[in-house]
Formats: structure tokens, C-alpha cells, sequence
């Protein structure tokens, strides 16, 4: 099942980061902040591949994506989907997309696009299954 977020499509564009939730094997939820890009109706995250949120993925593919834009928390998106290791993909170095949206942050924290590269290597790509955003009820 796909979710419609085209209601967000804009925010989601413009958003430099979302919280990527994922569930650890004992139940605790972890969010972290993460770069992100959309492709199609997916949304793709590169990860260091020892990362705590591979391991929760590969127990469990139930993740959310949530970006708040005001500091009242009005105006925001949750995208519950599921997450997968998609090692089909090509690294961010091959990426265009990904390259134009973050080469700059890459070289602003001190990273070359090689080294980005090889620390960031594994990617995740979350399908959508239901969205919610500003003040709908879930």
C-alpha cells in the first residue's frame, strides 16, 4: 500500500532533514535526524552500515519520517511507511539528486564526497504507508 503525501509535497522538498524513527528490538523508539531525498513515491536515506537503526530495520521495517516547520509544531508531516536495505541503489557518489541537495553540507562538516561516501555507504529506502500532517487527528 502506497500513502498519498502529495498534500506535503512542497514541505517535504524544502525540508533539509527529517527525524527518521525506527524501533529497536526491546520496543524503545530511537529518532534520529537524518538527510534524506524523495525518489518517486519513496524516500531514501544513506546510513553507516553498523548504525543501531540498521539493526532495528532489519528486526523490524516499521518506520516514521516527521519534519516540524514553526517552533508551535503547526505545521508538520509524519510519514509512517516501511524501511528496507536497498543495496540496488547507487551510493551517494553516483546520486545525483542526493549530490545536489547536500554536496555543500558534505563539504561542511568536514567530509569529502569519497569519504561521505564510504562512511555513509548503505542506503535505506522507506515506502510510505500512511501520512499525517498539521492538524489532522491520526
Amino acid at each position: 500500500m502506497s500513502a498519498d503525501f502529495s498534500k506535503f509535497a512542497k514541505r517535504i522538498e524544502e525540508a533539509y532533514f527529517v527525524w527518521l524513527t525506527t524501533v529497536r528490538a526491546d520496543g524503545m523508539p530511537q529518532p534520529t535526524p537524518v538527510w534524506f531525498i524523495r525518489e518517486n513515491d519513496t524516500f531514501l536515506v544513506y546510513t553507516i552500515p553498523t548504525s543501531q537503526k540498521v539493526k532495528n530495520i532489519r528486526h523490524s521495517p516499521k518506520v516514521a519520517l516527521n519534519y516540524s516547520v514553526d517552533k508551535e509544531g503547526e505545521e508538520y508531516f509524519v510519514i509512517m511507511g516501511d524501511g528496507v536495505i536497498d543495496e540496488s541503489t547507487p551510493p551517494p557518489d553516483k546520486n545525483a539528486a542526493y549530490l545536489e541537495k547536500y554536496g555543500a553540507g558534505i563539504i561542511r562538516i568536514g567530509m569529502s564526497v569519497q569519504s561521505f561516501t564510504q562512511t555513509y555507504s548503505l542506503p535505506i529506502r522507506i515506502t510510505p504507508t500512511h501520512v499525517r500532517g498539521d492538524n489532522e487527528e491520526s
